[in-house]
C-alpha cells in the first residue's frame, strides 16, 4: 500500500481487512520506498497513488515491474485525467480506481486485478476511451484488451452523480471519504447540507485527522446550510450566469478554483 496520506492508508487497510484472504504486508509513503519494498517483499498486489514524494506513482510502477515482475499493480488516485490513466495502464498497472469511488469499488477492483482482469473506476468520466471494447468497469465483466486514448483528452466534464443511501451514517461515511480525497488533492469543496449532516461530516473528518479548520481558513472547505444556499432562479446556462446566481461563498470558491486551476466539488 503506497500513499503519502496516512488517514487514507488507514481507510484502505480497514477496507481490505473485510476480506480475510487479503493481507497488507507493507505500507510506505513515497515512490522510491515503494520500489525498495516491492523488491524486498515481492507482493502479489501493490496499491499505488499517482502523486507521491521522491518518485511519482507511474515511474514507481515501471520500476516495480522490473524488480518484481509477478506483482500486479492497482492505482488508487483522485486524478481523473484520461492521459494519466493511459500512462498508468501503459506502465503495467492492471487497474485504476478513483479515490472518491473506492468505498464501493476498491474490493471489486482488487479482486479483478488479482484475477488478471483490467478494471477502470465507474467514477472516471470518459472511461470508454480507455477501454473502448469489452471493458471491465464497475458495471461490466471481463476485458481482454486495453486501448489507451489516441490523443489528449479533456479532463473536465459536466458529470453529475446521484447516490441513494439507506441511512445517514452511510451517507456521512461515503461523503466524508470523497471530501478527504478532494482536499488531499488540494481542491475546493463546497458542502450544502442540513445542519445535522454538516455537523456529522465535520465530526467524521476530524476523526479521520483531516484539518478541516485549516481548509476552511484557506477557503478550500466551505460548508453551507441547504435551506440558505440554493436559489430557485439560478442561471446555470453559462458559467458566468451560474457564478452570479449562487451564494457569495460558492462564487468565491469558484473564483479561487479558477485562479488556482483547481477542481471545485459541490456535494
Amino acid at each position: 500500500m503506497v500513499d503519502d496520506y496516512e488517514p487514507w492508508r488507514r481507510f484502505v487497510w480497514s477496507t481490505l481487512k473485510k476480506q480475510p484472504e487479503l493481507h497488507v504486508i507493507g505500507e510506505v509513503s513515497d515512490g522510491l520506498e515503494a520500489v525498495r519494498k516491492a523488491r524486498e517483499l515481492l507482493p502479489d498486489l501493490t496499491l499505488l497513488d499517482i502523486g507521491l514524494p521522491t518518485l511519482n506513482g507511474i515511474e514507481a510502477a515501471r520500476r516495480i515491474r522490473e524488480v518484481s515482475p509477478t506483482s500486479k499493480i492497482l492505482f488508487v488516485s483522485e486524478n481523473r485525467s484520461l492521459d494519466v490513466v493511459a500512462q498508468a495502464l501503459s506502465a503495467g498497472a492492471g487497474g485504476y480506481v478513483v479515490k472518491s469511488d473506492a468505498a464501493r469499488e476498491l474490493l471489486q477492483a482488487v479482486e479483478a486485478v488479482l484475477r488478471g482482469r483490467p478494471f477502470v473506476s465507474s467514477g472516471l468520466a470518459g472511461r470508454d476511451s480507455v477501454y473502448p471494447e469489452d471493458k471491465h468497469t464497475a458495471e461490466q465483466g471481463r476485458c481482454d484488451k486495453v486501448v489507451a486514448p489516441s490523443g489528449p483528452q479533456s479532463v473536465e466534464s459536466n458529470r453529475h452523480e446521484l447516490r441513494f443511501y439507506s441511512h445517514s451514517a452511510a451517507f456521512v461515511e461515503d461523503f466524508a471519504q470523497s471530501i478527504e480525497a478532494a482536499l488531499e488533492n488540494g481542491n475546493v469543496v463546497v458542502v450544502i447540507a442540513t445542519e445535522s449532516h454538516r455537523a456529522n461530516l465535520l465530526q467524521q473528518l476530524r476523526a479521520d485527522a483531516v484539518d478541516v479548520d485549516a481548509a476552511a481558513q484557506r477557503k478550500r472547505y466551505i460548508s453551507l446550510d441547504v435551506s440558505d444556499s440554493l436559489s430557485t432562479d439560478m442561471d446555470t446556462s453559462t458559467e458566468d450566469g451560474f457564478a452570479k446566481s449562487v451564494p457569495p461563498a460558492i462564487a468565491e470558491a469558484l473564483r479561487t478554483s479558477n485562479e488556482k486551476h483547481l477542481h471545485l466539488a459541490v456535494g
